[in-house]
Formats: C-alpha cells, structure tokens, sequence
C-alpha cells in the first residue's frame, strides 16, 4: 500500500479539509508570526509546550500585523499550556491564566515538555473517539540535544501515531515509516532543496522519483550515503520507497 502526503496546512490560501483533526503544539523556540497564523488556522487544538507559551504571547505582541495584535484574545488563545513550568515567565503566566487557559504543571522528569502535550492529546482522543494529525512548531533548530530528541521522539511516535509533522520557518520534516510513499508537493509553498535522512537506523535502501538526483535501490546510512542538499523537480510529486524509517525533510520558501 502506497501512503501518501500532503501539507496543506502550510498553504494559507487552501481551503481546510474539515475531514481530518489536526492539533498544534508549539514548542520554546523562535518562529515568525506569518507561519504561526498558517498554522493556528488550520489546525481545531492548540497547545504550548511550556515556554512554547512565551514564543507565542511575545510573537503576538510584537508582529507587525494589526490582525494578529488586535484578535489575540479570540483567535490565539491555546487550549492549555503543559509542562514542568520551568521556562514559564510570571508575565505570561498571569496572562493566560486571566483568560482562562488551563496552566497544567506535570513535574514527571521522565518526558519532555512535548511529550506531556502529546499525552494530554491523546487523553482527549480517547474521551472524544477522534484520532488528530499533530504539527509541533519547533523542535528542529537552536540547541542539538533539542533537536536530536525531536528526531527520536517522532521516530518512535511512527508505531503508534499515523502523521507528526514538525514545522520551523526553514523546514518541514516527518517520519517516513517502510514502505512506499507519495508525497504530493506544493511547490508554491515548498523551496527547492529537500532531504532523506537515516536517522535512527543502521541502514535503509531507497528508491525515489520527482528528485534531481533520484536514487534507485540505493543504500542509504549514516556511515555511507545520506541524500541531503536534493532538490525537487518542479512540477513533479515525490513517489519514495525505503527499506527503513527514514526522515524526509523539505525546504520552506520565506513566508
């Protein structure tokens, strides 16, 4: 079976398809008001991971956009702020707290503050028998060890969740599992260059179409080959089978 893809949800401009649950959750790092607004728009649940709620408080208030600015209060508003509080500023705190968005404190120092927003999305999968697709604004730049447990954590939450995108202003990224896969591009929203990264895997063979430098039945690992800096073809969707979970990442044209 061929799974296939699609990141409308990076696109403003596509009407949503009210078929699919998507949440967001947004982690402690930077990200520009544009990208922010895209996603908050197509996605019914929203979330900050910790200080994920300071990026958004000081986002709002500094964009340039009146729009953003003036509907804070009604349309950024996130369905709770999860985490050991640790980077939670007072300021922001209070904020939220005054509009009435839970402010939930989990001290468990075996997750991370992403994974206790993951586990409160799937406490409301289970009261409301509905299965989300999750995009994480965050997790692929600043500090590496950050980076490295994004990595992971997506490439163990591919057994149990069937799409976790992670999106920055640079790049959109997710697990491909084994198999075959269609990945239907937006080149209008996505940029040239693209990625296929064995990460977490000793090995994985792939077979592309849709790339300037396609590979066929090609070997792909951390000690050999790694397909970074490709490119797509414009015009062309992505058909891609690996042997192996893989990462696929995608370059984002400025916002």
């Amino acid at each position: 079976m061929v799974v296939e893809w699609c990141t409308e949800f990076l696109d403003p401009r596509a009407s949503k398809d009210l078929s699919i649950s998507r949440a967001l959750i947004i982690l402690n790092q930077p990200f520009s008001a544009e990208l922010l607004k895209t996603l908050w728009a197509a996605s019914e649940w929203h979330a900050c991971a910790d200080g994920g709620a300071n990026r958004l408080h000081d986002v709002l208030g500094a964009s340039g956009d009146p729009n953003l600015r003036s509907d804070t209060k009604s349309r950024f508003l996130p369905d709770m702020v999860k985490g050991d509080l640790d980077s939670l500023r007072d300021d922001v705190r209070s904020y939220y707290t005054s509009l009435n968005v839970p402010v939930i404190h989990d001290s468990d120092q075996n997750s991370t503050d992403l994974m206790k927003c993951v586990q409160a999305l799937e406490e409301k999968e289970r009261l409301t028998g509905r299965e989300f697709e999750i995009v994480i604004l965050g997790g692929l730049s600043g500090r590496l060890d950050q980076t490295v447990h994004t990595l992971s954590y997506l490439h163990k939450l591919r057994k149990t969740r069937k799409r976790v995108f992670v999106v920055t202003d640079d790049n959109v990224g997710w697990v491909l599992n084994e198999g075959e896969h269609l990945i239907h591009i937006n080149h209008d929203v996505l940029g040239q260059t693209c990625g296929l990264l064995p990460v977490g895997i000793d090995s994985t063979t792939l077979t592309t179409t849709g790339l300037r430098w396609n590979l066929d039945n090609t070997e792909s690992s951390f000690d050999g080959l790694v397909s970074t800096s490709n490119h797509l073809v414009p015009g062309q969707d992505v058909t891609i089978k690996t042997s192996k979970p893989i990462w696929w990442c995608a370059e984002l044209r400025g916002h």
